[in-house]
């Protein structure tokens, strides 16, 4: 599979794209869409995205952000557990605005997890950019675990990743993945909008989006 995903689909500008990076940066867009929608597609189209992307980062030889897509589909595999959860107990799912405290857990893990996943990239020359790409790769972690527990600032850190991601993807010759960056910032602006109008209410229940249908999908 890995084989066929990193194989060139065409070349653009003089930069060549691989299918992994083209397929798995269209999830990821479809992803963040999603999860400002609040819907459950999020958690498998993540999933599939990065093992896609997996692929692509493996063969630019950047350890960290290879191993962030193993760890951002265990993740999601656990958030959507989470989710389907809630929406059959619940009548949908809150999002609220983090406590100081769990801003201050947020903030720690990020910095405590880049320097020491760093350090191990540094030991063992995993990729040939550690500190970026620690930063990413534990960004992602902390983001998602954030997004896991409904809290608005899940998007706050993703933008925060996205600051260093797209520099970072252009000079890894993934010029995919630092476009689509580059989108994603709209859209995640866009969906720290729509989180916040709704954290408003807090207290109320905000209904999950549920699979359309094929009939839907169609009209």
């Amino acid at each position: 599979m890995f084989h066929w995903a990193n194989a060139v689909a065409f070349h653009l500008f003089g930069e060549t794209i691989k299918w992994s990076d083209l397929l798995g940066n269209i999830l990821g867009l479809a992803t963040v869409f999603l999860a400002a929608r609040r819907s459950m597609w999020a958690w498998p189209i993540q999933i599939t995205g990065a093992l896609l992307l997996l692929g692509a980062n493996i063969s630019a030889h950047l350890g960290g952000t290879a191993a962030r897509q193993v760890a951002v589909a265990a993740f999601a595999a656990y958030g959507w557990i989470r989710w389907s959860a809630v929406r059959k107990h619940e009548s949908g799912i809150t999002i609220r605005w983090a406590t100081w405290t769990e801003r201050l857990f947020l903030a720690v893990g990020l910095g405590v997890g880049t320097v020491a996943f760093a350090l191990i990239l540094e030991r063992y020359h995993a990729s040939w950019a550690p500190w970026p790409d620690a930063y990413i790769f534990i960004g992602s972690l902390v983001a998602t675990v954030a997004q896991i527990r409904r809290y608005v600032e899940f998007w706050l850190v993703w933008l925060a990743v996205d600051v260093v991601g797209v520099p970072l993807a252009f000079n890894n010759g993934l010029p995919v993945s630092g476009l689509v960056y580059v989108f994603y910032f709209a859209i995640v602006v866009a969906g720290l909008r729509q989180w916040i109008v709704k954290a408003r209410t807090a207290g109320q229940a905000v209904p999950v989006a549920q699979p359309a249908t094929l009939k839907e999908v169609t009209v």
